[in-house]
């Protein structure tokens, strides 16, 4: 029989402090709390959240990998500010792995999910007027044909690259009349995704990113 350790080992804690602390601080940011631009006060943060600068600089650094926050030689932490050539820069990328998903979606999704994904189209379109709620239903319904075209690594770049979106000063949803233009977008992307028309998806979702590029620089 194997050998009994001479003291029991101490329970793990299911999370981290530092991933704790990086999950306050990353909901802050999204929900712009902290603004883009703004500099990390650390001994204030410390403060309010009654923790060392230890496990604060350990989320920095998470937040930091993950494009949130940026960290300036001499000068601290600052949340990510896109520039112009930044958000193009993600719009086109995004353009590019969606609309390879969308078309991918279109050939092989199950009768099943594309049902599904009608519900989640339904939930959009009754999402008007409400901004908060249009945005939500926007970004599941483009999150879940990520997750029916199943390649793991498009999700993970698409879902880094949505969540630097959310820095953006000028979303492209903020210009008036877009919501409305994005829905009619949504609802040709619908067609094509139920007619299994996979060029047509490719090229409505390249449309709907370009779109969405333009109403940014409309809103800026």
């Amino acid at each position: 029989m194997p050998a009994k350790p001479a003291h029991p080992a101490a329970p793990l804690a299911s999370t981290a402090l530092y991933e704790q602390v990086a999950d306050q601080l990353r909901q802050r940011i999204l929900t712009r709390e902290m603004e883009p631009g703004s500099w990390v006060d650390e001994l204030k943060l410390c403060g309010e959240l009654g923790i060392s600068r230890t496990p604060l600089r350990e989320a920095l650094k998470v937040l930091a990998a993950e494009g949130l926050v940026t960290m300036k030689l001499r000068r601290g932490a600052y949340v990510t500010e896109m520039s112009e050539r930044d958000v193009r820069e993600a719009y086109q990328l995004l353009a590019l792995l969606e609309s390879d998903a969308a078309a991918e979606v279109a050939t092989r999704a199950t009768d099943a999910q594309l049902t599904e994904l009608g519900h989640l189209h339904r939930a959009l379109e009754e999402a008007l007027p409400d901004r908060d709620a249009f945005f939500a239903a926007n970004e599941q319904f483009h999150l879940r044909v990520l997750e029916i075209d199943g390649n793991r690594w498009r999700l993970q770049i698409v879902g880094d690259l949505r969540r630097l979106m959310k820095l953006n000063r000028h979303h492209s949803l903020f210009r008036e009349g877009r919501l409305e233009e994005s829905l009619l977008e949504h609802r040709a992307i619908m067609q094509a995704l139920l007619s299994r028309d996979a060029p047509a998806c490719r090229q409505l979702v390249q449309t709907h990113f370009s779109n969405g590029l333009s109403a940014t620089q409309t809103a800026s």
